[in-house]
C-alpha cells in the first residue's frame, strides 16, 4: 500500500525576535545622554567662540571672536597658575587618600590578621562620605577661623601666641583643603579597594604563602599587578573630581581663593565667569577643563594598560607563530 498523503497544510510557527526590546530599553539613557549632555557641551564650544557678556545694563554681544577668548586666558596667566593651584591640592590630598586606602583595604581583607570589629571600622571611615561637602567646609571654616576653639585650644596652651588666619597663610589653606578631600574620599577608596582584593582568587595568596613569601612580596607580586585594573579606575575617577574640586575652596575660602587666590581651582574660576554673565570666556574656559580631563585620563590609561597590552601582543604573536607551524 501506498503512504497517504495528507492535503492539510503544514503550519509555521513564527519566530519571535526580541532584540528590538533591547533598543527600546536603552533607548532611554541615550536621550537623556543627548538632552542633558550632548547638546550643552556643543552648546558650550559654540558660545565660547563669541564675547558675549554684561556690562552694567548693556549686553556685550554675541560677537564672534573666533580663538580670542582662549588666547586671552592663556596671555593674562591666570588660567595655568589655577589649574597648579588644582593639581597641587589634588595631589596634596589624593597620595595619602590611596597609601591609607590601600593599607586599610589589605588589612581589611587579610585572612591572616582576622580584624575583629570591621562592619564597625567600614561604616566610620565611609561616613564622612556622606556627609555634604558644603557642610563639612563650613564645619572646618568654623574650627580653623581666627576665633575658633582650634585657635583657642593652641593659644591657650602656649603653643601659639597668635591664631593662624587662614587668609594669611597659604600652607595652612592649602592642607586643611587637601585634608577635608581625604577625609570624605579616602572610606569610598577603600571600600573599591577591598571590592578589587576580594575578586583575586584566594588560592593565588596560599600558594605564595606555601612557597615562604613574606607579605610584602605578596602584595607587590600577587595584590598589586591583579588589582591594577580596580586601581586604574580610582585614579581616573580620582583625578576628574580633584578637576572639578569646587565646593570645599569655595566655602573655606568665603569665595575668594585667598591668600593671593591659591585656593582658586579651575571650577572656581569657570564659576567666577559665569557669575559675570560672561558666556564667551566661561565656555571657553569649560572646554579647556574638559580637554584637560580627557588628556589625562588617557594619559594615564595608557601608562597604567602598557604592560597589559604588551602582554596581549605578545600572546597574538605566540598564537599567530603557532597556527604558522601547524
Amino acid at each position: 500500500m501506498g503512504a497517504v498523503m495528507s492535503n492539510t497544510p503544514i503550519k509555521r510557527i513564527k519566530s519571535v525576535s526580541y532584540a528590538k526590546w533591547g533598543y527600546f530599553f536603552i533607548a532611554p539613557f541615550f536621550l537623556v545622554y543627548l538632552i542633558f549632555h550632548l547638546i550643552p557641551l556643543g552648546s558650550t564650544i559654540y558660545n565660547s567662540f563669541f564675547e558675549n557678556y554684561r556690562s552694567g545694563l548693556s549686553q556685550i554681544g554675541p560677537k564672534f571672536v573666533g580663538f580670542q577668548n582662549y588666547i586671552t586666558l592663556f596671555q593674562n596667566g591666570e588660567l595655568p597658575k589655577y589649574a597648579w593651584n588644582t593639581l597641587v591640592i589634588w595631589m596634596m590630598g589624593f597620595v595619602p587618600q590611596i597609601l591609607v586606602a590601600m593599607l586599610l583595604a589589605v588589612w581589611f581583607t587579610s585572612y591572616r590578621l582576622k580584624l575583629k570589629g570591621q562592619p564597625f571600622f567600614k561604616t566610620v571611615i565611609y561616613m564622612p562620605n556622606l556627609i555634604m561637602a558644603s557642610a563639612f567646609a563650613m564645619l572646618f571654616f568654623l574650627l580653623f577661623s581666627a576665633i575658633g576653639p582650634v585657635n583657642q585650644f593652641l593659644i591657650q596652651a602656649k603653643i601659639l601666641s597668635d591664631p593662624l588666619r587662614m587668609e594669611e597663610s597659604t600652607t595652612l589653606t592649602r592642607s586643611l583643603i587637601a585634608l577635608m578631600n581625604f577625609l570624605m574620599w579616602f572610606g569610598n577608596t577603600t571600600i573599591v579597594l577591598m571590592a578589587g582584593i576580594m575578586g583575586i582568587d584566594q588560592s593565588l595568596f596560599d600558594a605564595a604563602q606555601v612557597d615562604g613569601a613574606k607579605p610584602r612580596h605578596v602584595f607587590y607580586r600577587v595584590t598589586l599587578p591583579m588589582l591594577k585594573p580596580i586601581v586604574l579606575y580610582v585614579i581616573i575617577t580620582c583625578m576628574i573630581g580633584g578637576i572639578q574640586m569646587f565646593d570645599v575652596p569655595q566655602i573655606l575660602t568665603n569665595f575668594t581663593g585667598e591668600p593671593n587666590r591659591i585656593a582658586m581651582t579651575l571650577v572656581m574660576f569657570l564659576n567666577k565667569h559665569l557669575q559675570s554673565k560672561n558666556l564667551g570666556m566661561g565656555g571657553a574656559v569649560s572646554v579647556l577643563i574638559f580637554l584637560i580631563t580627557a588628556a589625562l585620563s588617557i594619559l594615564v590609561f595608557q601608562s597604567m594598560t602598557k604592560e597589559m597590552r604588551a602582554a596581549n601582543q605578545q600572546r597574538k604573536q605566540f598564537a599567530k607563530a603557532e597556527k604558522e607551524a601547524k
